[in-house]
Order: structure tokens, then sequence, then C-alpha cells
């Protein structure tokens, strides 16, 4: 099994895909198109993401970090080498909804900021983040996971 893709639905199509080529770095891989629609696939090294046309209104996610409901996506999340280099390429382009904030009490170096897309999806961006135990599976007995 592998990861295959995240499927989004934009009200912007364009807009959507000119956010996540110009600031993350994703490149369109294929157009699906179904007549009356399309398709918009989008790729970052093994990443996809899939952009639908939607209605016109934006996705209703909270303002920290997404949704806390059951069954929906509570955000999207990238690595970054410096948070303060991306928000100054970013600029005005997107809002931040939380931080940049400071984990170092838990991993040296650990950073993140969350922003909103143009539909309204919760985008998280880190640096620094790192495994408990890099290449080796990780179980906590004491919560059985």
């Amino acid at each position: 099994m592998r990861w295959s893709h995240v499927g989004l639905n934009c009200v912007d199509q364009k807009a959507t895909e000119e956010f996540y080529t110009r600031y993350f770095g994703f490149t369109r891989a294929r157009v699906v198109d179904l007549g009356d629609a399309r398709i918009v696939f989008l790729r970052q090294g093994d990443v996809y993401l899939e952009l639908f046309g939607a209605g016109t209104e934006p996705a209703g996610t909270a303002l920290h970090d997404g949704p806390p409901a059951p069954g929906r996506m509570r955000h999207l999340a990238f690595q970054t080498d410096s948070v303060d280099a991306f928000l100054s390429t970013l600029g005005d382009a997107a809002e931040v909804t939380l931080g940049p904030l400071d984990f170092g009490d838990f991993i040296c170096g650990w950073r993140t900021v969350w922003v909103r897309d143009p539909d309204g999806v919760i985008v998280e961006v880190s640096q620094g983040f790192e495994d408990e135990h890099p290449h080796e599976g990780f179980h906590d007995d004491k919560d059985g996971v």
C-alpha cells in the first residue's frame, strides 16, 4: 500500500492551483476533462492534490488548526527548512490562522504556522519536526498505540 492523493473541493480551481504551485512547489500533473467540469491533479514528489470544482462558499473550517469533528480533514501539513522564509515568500497571499508557534520544548527547532488556503482549508507548515525513533516502528505501550 502507498499514498495516493488528497482531494480538495475548490471555489476557484485556478486560484487554488496557483496557491499550491507557487508556495508549496506543486506542478500540474494531469487535467481530466469531464465536459462540464474538470479535475486538476497537482504533484510534488510522491504527493498529489486532486482539485475539484465546488460551490461558491469557502469551506467552513475552524480558525486554528482545522475542524475537530470526526470524519473531517483537520488540515494539510508540509515541512520546510524555515517557517520565517516561507512566511516571507507567502506575504499577504494567505491568512495566518495560528502561530508561528515554537515547540522547542518537545523537539529542538520545531516551529509551526497555520495558514488558510483560497478555499478555507487549513495548511500547517512546520520546520524541525523529527520522529521520536527514526527509521523504527514506534509503539507506546501506555496508550496501546
